[in-house]
């Protein structure tokens, strides 16, 4: 028996089955009772929206990293939370931006629809004509060269399944195999928009089509691609947002994170402006100078939609010592989803979906995330962690992540519309990376119960982190010191009357 079990530990089951319909204050595991999360507002988190929206009509109509629309965003952002006392800084970084002036794909003489792989080379000038290699599907599609062993790929453009590695990985071993090009096609319904994560990367032109798309060409090997894309890169220069507590340990810092960019085709006001308004309005009612027990960082990014850069640079900038200084990353994007769903990152792999749990400590970070969306009622399902927003580079050096979504261009399921309501075989977000992502197309229950469920859980980690990493605080170190005490006094009596014995 542990000295913890001293002072019992409800799971999250258990808090599952004791809240109530409405709002409960749900804490993490050891954390003193928290009321922030039924401080929050929807109509004020849904005015951070109309600011956003507004700013991106201003400017082009879209708020994309190295843009007015952005810089504006972050002004807003600014503003804010130094009015409300926090520390800001707006660290700057730079990075190439990917820029699509024209894409078509045609097979077998046919318009095919799909989307270019952000970073995707340009084809030369008229694009290039090729005929179409099938990639068998297997354990690891188009992982490695031994996938394609019987299947003579050079010249061709190489159709290849999605799933178990990146799709930088995939057209890479393609390109080694001498392809021309690659098409990707999804292994779930709905649209594939992917980017192959950094310009150094990119090897061949490279496209990504849905999965009923893919499945039809896979039975037309031999046919004619004619694939086009013009593209370019650009230098931009753009910042992050960082903001921290004045107040609380600052080597135990519970971050919480949400992307701030768009995509240049809209405003973004779903991806990622939802993620963003819950994110400022917890800070704005946490204020910068709360009662809590570890610092409070939330962190506003740019330039996630060119591949998860401004995260990604800031994690690489920091020490390992300034690593181990925080205790856990949450991150929100997409918490306003029209056709909405309700997802918590696995961290205990639980589903056995995908890319594995995440660092110890995120199984806790899950549990806590359910439970505080089970007190209003809503029941949540596992999401994989699977790099496609700013938690990746924060579970590659190790730090425990968790965080909420509603779903992106994933198609819903009849269960799902069963459990959640709204419409099945449609996706949660139709308008995800279009310009109708706009204020009217946010569903703004889900948007209040999500700001609401992250800012229970942020107040309750800035109490405590002892379920996810161990740390005690001044008053818990406090109240275990006598226990400890007690329990080596009956071991000392105890050894005593043995010795007695002897």
């Amino acid at each position: 028996m542990s000295l913890r079990t001293i002072t019992p530990r409800r799971s999250a089951a258990v808090l599952v089955a004791t809240c109530a319909a409405a709002l409960c204050t749900v804490t993490p595991a050891t954390a003193a009772p928290a009321d922030l999360g039924s401080q929050i507002n929807g109509n004020a988190v849904n005015r951070h929206l109309i600011a956003l929206q507004r700013i991106a009509d201003q400017n082009d109509g879209n708020r994309a990293s190295g843009l007015p629309g952005y810089e504006a965003s972050v002004d807003y952002v600014v503003g804010k939370l130094r009015g409300a006392g926090f520390d800001v800084t707006t660290p700057e970084f730079t990075y190439q931006a990917y820029y699509l002036d024209s894409f078509s794909l045609a097979v077998a003489g046919q318009p095919t629809e799909g989307d270019v792989l952000e970073y995707s080379p340009a084809t030369p000038q008229g694009g290039i004509t090729a005929p179409l290699a099938v990639a068998p599907v297997d354990d690891t599609p188009g992982c490695e060269a031994t996938d394609y062993d019987g299947t003579d790929i050079t010249g061709a453009v190489v159709l290849v399944q999605r799933g178990s590695c990146t799709f930088a990985d995939k057209q890479r071993v393609a390109a080694d195999l001498g392809a021309a090009g690659a098409i990707i096609y999804n292994n779930v319904d709905g649209p594939l928009n992917g980017t192959l994560g950094d310009p150094e990367a990119a090897r061949i032109p490279s496209a990504g089509v849905t999965k009923q798309v893919g499945e039809a060409l896979a039975g037309q090997p031999g046919a004619e691609v004619k694939l086009d894309i013009q593209a370019r890169l650009e230098t931009v220069t753009t910042r992050n947002v960082v903001a921290q507590t004045r107040t609380g340990r600052t080597d135990n810092v519970v971050m919480a994170g949400a992307h701030l960019d768009s995509v240049p085709e809209g405003a973004g006001i779903n991806d990622n402006g939802t993620g963003s308004a819950g994110l400022l309005e917890t800070a704005l009612r946490l204020g910068g100078n709360p009662a809590v027990n570890n610092a409070v960082r939330f962190a506003f990014w740019g330039a996630e939609e060119s591949g998860l850069v401004g995260s990604t640079k800031y994690v690489q900038s920091l020490t390992f010592e300034q690593q181990l200084d925080i205790a856990l990353y949450l991150n929100f994007d997409m918490i306003g989803s029209p056709n909405a769903g309700y997802f918590a990152y696995d961290g205990d792999d639980s589903d056995g979906v995908g890319s594995g749990p995440g660092p110890q400590g995120s199984a806790q970070i899950e549990q806590d995330l359910v439970a505080a969306m089970a007190g209003q009622g809503v029941a949540v399902e596992g999401d994989d962690f699977d790099g496609r927003s700013d938690y990746g580079e924060f579970i590659a050096v190790g730090i425990p992540s968790g965080g909420l979504n509603t779903g992106a261009e994933v198609v819903k399921t009849d269960e799902q519309a069963a459990k959640w309501g709204g419409t099945a075989g449609i996706a949660f977000d139709p308008n995800y990376h279009t310009v109708n992502d706009n204020l009217a197309n946010v569903d703004r229950v889900a948007l209040e119960r999500n700001a609401k469920a992250l800012a229970a859980v942020i107040e309750g980690y800035s109490r405590s982190t002892e379920g996810v990493n161990g740390m005690l605080t001044r008053a818990e170190r406090a109240q275990l010191r006598p226990a400890q005490g007690a329990v080596m006094a009956q071991r000392l009596d105890a050894a005593s009357a043995n010795h007695n014995r002897s």
